[in-house]
């Protein structure tokens, strides 16, 4: 089973309990009411099995065959491709197609198509003008989340960044005090929320690093979209991450900036709160409640939206941070400046991938193909060992005094002498490895 169909298994068990209605499991899973009420009844005959497609991964019988896809997917590559201004869309591809080709296709088709080679994408037009955004209807159908900077224990302590999260519906308030807006602060912000209230349908955020990024132009013609570390983890919790284009589209947490910029900086001035620990326990225990009693509303719809909690071993694997390392040779991964040493080397073959998993307080955990590794820390990469050259060394060799080389000298043998003859003061040296000159003749 797919992680939507698992997903649909717990809305419509809810159903089962009578804890949400038809109509309400509809809105929850997107679908209409008849289309909910089939899935329903499959589900209370065969269970989750039920759910799952009976054509799943088989091949549609009214396909199109494949090497006309290709021949197709070709002509619009040659003739309708291009920039974002140049493309043409797939419905004025299939139009011209049709016309100029003489192959009918329908758009929907091409559009599918496209999208899977890579020659269209679902960009859209950003409107001009905007208009005022009705709350949604049930509890933790939508969380704005968002970052603060400000002076919030005025001069006892430094600037800090309240990290908020609203819900859009009744205007539940969740918050606590981190040094800067960074990856780790948003996740622990996001736990505390899963762990009160349970797992949230969508997050509205800014287009900003911490959250998501806009894929550079290699990016989005390899169709690559990259998940920053609290991507993953709403993608792993089934979260929808919808980015703001403006200020103004998450209106409702920038103006709940403004509320605690005024009443929480007067309350902690009166507690004389000193540091932001401190602050953090007293949001914890007086202020949230004291703020979402006074200000929250009712939503407009009674059942809750939120997905139950998972348990506290899923929470720990989900909510960290997880980057991929190649073992080396030596059987040695790096990772953050470290070197972490396999203990079982016959499990794991140098070269293969492992996931490296860290949590806040600097435990780190290796795992290849869902198995957990063991391994140790080591001070430094061990070097490999030299390879032992065999160096020769020249030895001096000096011929015997009666070598052909010593010659005559002056018309004359030269005697047989025990060691070479002296040189005369002054004469310049002998050439090594070639005899000595002779004199010239008279």
């Amino acid at each position: 089973m797919s992680a939507e169909e698992v997903r649909r298994a717990g809305i419509l068990e809810r159903v089962e309990r009578a804890e949400l209605s038809q109509v309400e499991a509809a809105q929850k899973l997107g679908l209409s009411y008849r289309q909910t009420k089939r899935l329903y009844g499959r589900y209370r005959k065969r269970g989750a099995e039920g759910l799952v497609h009976g054509n799943a991964g088989k091949r549609s019988h009214h396909a199109r065959p494949q090497a006309e896809q290709r021949k197709i997917l070709s002509l619009v590559r040659k003739h309708y491709s291009g920039s974002d201004e140049e493309r043409f869309g797939p419905t004025l591809a299939a139009e011209h197609l049709a016309e100029e080709q003489g192959l009918e296709v329908d758009a929907e088709t091409l559009r599918r198509w496209m999208l899977e080679a890579g020659l269209w994408s679902r960009a859209r037009k950003r409107q001009r003008y905007r208009r005022r955004r009705p709350r949604r209807a049930h509890f933790g159908e939508l969380v704005q989340m968002d970052g603060s900077f400000h002076d919030w224990l005025e001069d006892r302590a430094g600037r800090g960044c309240l990290i908020n999260m609203v819900d859009d519906a009744t205007g539940t308030v969740l918050c606590r005090f981190e040094e800067e807006e960074t990856s780790w602060a948003v996740l622990e912000t996001l736990r505390a929320w899963v762990e009160r209230y349970g797992i949230p349908r969508a997050i509205y955020a800014d287009w900003k690093n911490v959250y998501q990024y806009e894929p550079s132009e290699r990016q989005k013609e390899a169709a690559e979209y990259p998940l920053t570390q609290f991507g993953r983890v709403c993608a792993e919790l089934g979260i929808e991450l919808i980015a703001a284009n403006s200020p103004q589209a998450k209106g409702r947490v920038e103006r709940n900036h403004g509320t605690h910029q005024d009443r929480l900086i007067k309350k902690m001035r009166l507690k004389r709160i000193r540091n932001y620990a401190e602050a953090n326990r007293y949001l914890a225990e007086e202020y949230l409640a004291q703020h979402n009693a006074k200000f929250a509303v009712t939503a407009g719809e009674p059942a809750d939206f939120h997905d139950p909690c998972p348990r506290k071993d899923r929470l720990k694997e989900v909510f960290c941070w997880v980057e991929e390392r190649t073992v080396s040779n030596d059987w040695v991964v790096q990772y953050d400046h470290r070197w972490l040493q396999l203990e079982d080397q016959r499990a794991i073959q140098p070269g293969t991938k492992v996931v490296v998993r860290q949590w806040r307080d600097g435990e780190v955990q290796l795992y290849a193909e869902g198995a957990r590794l063991r391994w140790r820390e080591i001070e430094r990469k061990p070097k490999p060992r030299p390879v032992k050259q065999r160096v020769t060394q020249r030895t001096k060799v000096i011929p015997a005094s009666d070598h052909p080389w010593r010659g005559r000298l002056n018309g004359r043998a030269t005697p047989s002498l025990p060691f070479p003859p002296a040189r005369p003061s002054g004469a310049p040296p002998p050439r090594q490895g070639f005899p000595p000159a002779r004199s010239a003749r008279p």
